[in-house]
């Protein structure tokens, strides 16, 4: 019986579960709202019982099998101060899971040398560029250039040499056996084609030690090795790469997709980070840091860039001075060229009148919102030409003033739309930043101060006045922003909706930003001012947070006890959920509020990613129910009561509770729940070979689960 028919029956669930879902966040922000300030009356407290569940919502990617009981054995208290701690906490067991991926090490230099994007190549077949020596790399650039080459001869002959000569501007094909655009017949014919030589190269290299399979597939010509590389079906790749060095596979990869090893290694950690690692508050943090100071891994070269700058830039800081992360991410080349900071020239600087004319404000290099409220900019992304390298071709772009950075700095990053500043201290802003820059951004170069870049004389920003100070001044200028109280404010407004509520009290608010202030944007201390405070552990806080795609995904595995053989399978279902990882293009990140997940085709694709799991359909990734969750009870009613203990604590909603009985009353529903293809009357006589994977897989759709 496939899980598919189960699926009718659950149209109930879901329509419940998003009116739950909708009604209750309204509810509790109409509460928050009209709620009393804390002199009149303070918050009403939730039971001792439900706060070491509470915490590990919060402060984790959600709970193990066993959490809750550890956290209260260690006491909530002590537990949170070790969270705030990590460094006193051993993570050898998720190093050693991501010890394989060696892209995670790399700088953006060597990536694009290991890993060719389609400009790399381009320069390397016109001679700007030498072929490597190492044979594995010479391997993936061969196939590529050869695959590229394929590509620009195909649509030569159909007469549209105008479209071949920009097709170094796509990246290679993806994995053909991925969902895709719709296909002509030539192209499936050509697949097909693939596919067949593919198994027929694959049975053979397949039978061979590891050693012996890499030195075979270099035997091929380009052509061959790229024909292989693309069409073999995912399970005859998993044989092939089975037992190869991290860089073996990494080559057998890139002769398809060089691009898609480096995204998927990256996406790879961040999903086996949250799910595994015990220091999960700094993982909480470094997500939510990355978001707040969010940048886009599909505008041109930032894909290899947004590696290190969550390595260097983000994580060391997570928990340490406001300050230093402002200034980390000022100077990272991700966000220098993400928010193109790295071509703008002052008007009066020495490139600007040397330099052909540079001197006037581009104002077609500034990006434009549509407002919206907080979170719901909308910019009209310029995307610049990934081919675009070399002096000349840099010197081009940087045609003036760009505000970008400095506008978003205020808005997003410290200050907030709110924040008191003027389109004028935007613009002073945009010059004290200048020269501000990147050595060869194409070719993975880092952050570098170009003073003949930078606008000389006197700004005024806010009221304060830089001169005269070259790099210095743009590094005054962000420290005085980020001791503003307004960033306090904001900053810990953000904190708090992450934490606390969609609508968080205003006097927690309050609280948070003097800590801030006083202890100088110490983030550690602005944590724990929050985690003692009354709202943090109220009654209305409880549940009160609607899980985004990314954090119900993981506390599912994290629930379940699952072992993630194959995250990238992970990343794909985040893809359908429309929260792809490091994929968020407007500098606003993504949002932390209810509504910009909540409605029925969202429910639904958690729901299927719910029961994929619970049933163990979902590739890549493997549950053992019976082992995290307990071996399931006579039938399905007292499953269903003893999953809710172990999913939900036994917090679920009569409601709830009802709407699942009745689908397990449906002799179909119950009959796939138990794990067996016969008949009810027969499924509830057998004691063995029995699956609570669907049961399981229905408790994690419902309201209660998809809040923490």
């Amino acid at each position: 019986m496939k899980v598919r028919r189960v699926l009718g029956p659950l149209a109930l669930v879901l329509a419940v579960s998003a009116g739950m879902l909708l009604a209750a966040d309204k509810t509790k922000t109409a509460k928050q709202t009209e709620q009393s300030p804390p002199s009149a009356a303070a918050p009403a407290a939730m039971d001792d019982s439900k706060r070491a569940l509470h915490a590990l919502n919060r402060l984790t990617f959600g709970p193990r099998p066993g959490d809750v009981q550890r956290v209260q054995a260690m006491g909530v208290d002590k537990w949170i101060e070790l969270q705030l701690h990590p460094e006193k906490l051993d993570d050898g067991a998720l190093q050693a899971r991501l010890s394989s991926y060696r892209t995670l090490a790399m700088d953006s230099r060597e990536l694009l040398q290991n890993f060719p994007p389609p400009f790399v190549l381009k320069a390397v077949e016109a001679g700007r560029m030498p072929m490597p020596s190492d044979s594995n790399q010479r391997a993936v650039y061969e196939s590529q250039m050869a695959a590229y080459r394929a590509r620009k001869e195909n649509k030569a002959a159909k007469g549209n040499d105008g479209a071949a000569n920009n097709d170094d501007a796509k990246p290679a094909p993806q994995d053909p056996n991925a969902a895709g655009s719709t296909m002509t017949d030539e192209q499936r014919a050509e697949r097909r084609e693939a596919r067949r030589y593919a198994r027929t190269q694959a049975e053979e290299i397949t039978a061979l030690p590891p050693d012996k399979r890499i030195a075979e597939l270099l035997k091929l010509t380009p052509e061959q090795r790229t024909m292989l590389a693309r069409g073999l079906p995912q399970e005859d790749r998993e044989r092939l790469l089975a037992g190869m060095t991290p860089q073996q596979r990494e080559t057998v990869l890139a002769m398809a997709n060089p691009r898609i090893v480096v995204a998927g290694e990256m996406q790879s950690a961040k999903i086996l980070r949250a799910a595994y690692s015990e220091r999960q508050l700094e993982e909480v943090m470094t997500d939510f840091w990355f978001n707040h100071f969010n940048v886009y891994d599909k505008k041109g070269p930032d894909a290899y860039m947004i590696g290190q700058y969550e390595r260097d830039a983000i994580r060391p800081h997570v928990l340490g001075k406001f300050e230093d992360l402002l200034l980390a991410t000022a100077r990272s080349p991700a966000m220098l060229f993400y928010l193109d900071n790295w071509q703008s020239v002052g008007p009066d600087s020495a490139f600007a009148k040397n330099g052909g004319g540079y001197g006037q404000q581009g104002q077609g290099q500034n990006r434009r919102f549509r407002r919206g409220g907080f979170g719901q900019q909308q910019p009209r992304m310029q995307r610049n030409d990934p081919n675009q390298q070399g002096a000349q071709q840099i010197k081009q772009r940087r045609s003036g003033l760009n505000e970008n950075y400095a506008r978003e700095v205020m808005e997003l990053h410290t200050l907030g739309v709110d924040g008191g500043y003027t389109q004028q201290d935007v613009t002073e802003l945009a010059k004290v930043l200048t020269g501000w820059t990147m050595r060869q951004p194409r070719l993975g170069g880092g952050y570098e101060f170009n003073a003949r870049m930078h606008e000389p004389g006197s700004k005024i920003v806010l009221g304060h006045q830089f001169s005269g100070g070259g790099e210095s001044e743009a590094e005054a200028a962000l420290k005085m922003l980020a001791h503003q109280p307004a960033t306090a404010k904001f900053v810990s407004r953000k904190l708090a909706m992450r934490f606390v509520a969609d609508e968080p009290p205003a006097a927690l608010v309050d609280r948070m930003a003097q800590t801030f202030l006083k202890k100088d944007g110490d983030i550690r201390e602005v944590l724990r001012t929050m985690f003692h405070s009354p709202e943090f552990w109220s009654r209305d806080a409880y549940r009160a947070k609607v899980k985004t795609p990314f954090e119900f995904v993981v506390s599912s595995l994290r629930a379940t006890g699952a072992e993630i053989q194959n995250p990238f399978v992970i990343a794909q279902a985040l893809n359908k959920m429309g929260m792809p990882l490091y994929g968020m293009q407007p500098p606003t990140g993504y949002s932390m509020k209810a509504d910009a997940w909540v409605n029925s085709a969202a429910l639904l694709n958690r729901m299927n990613f719910a029961l994929g799991l619970g049933t163990g359909r979902l590739p890549g990734v493997n549950m053992d129910s019976a082992r995290a969750l307990g071996a399931p009870a006579r039938d399905p009613q007292a499953t269903l009561a003893m999953l809710e203990q172990k999913l939900l604590d036994g917090d679920v909603s009569k409601q709830t509770h009802q709407t699942l009985q009745k689908q397990l009353a449906d002799p179909k529903v119950a009959e796939t729940a138990m794990g067996a293809d016969v008949t009810p009357e027969a499924s509830a006589a057998m004691n063995t070979n029995r699956n609570p994977g669907v049961i399981a897989g229905l408790i994690l759709g419902s309201p209660e689960f998809q809040r923490r």
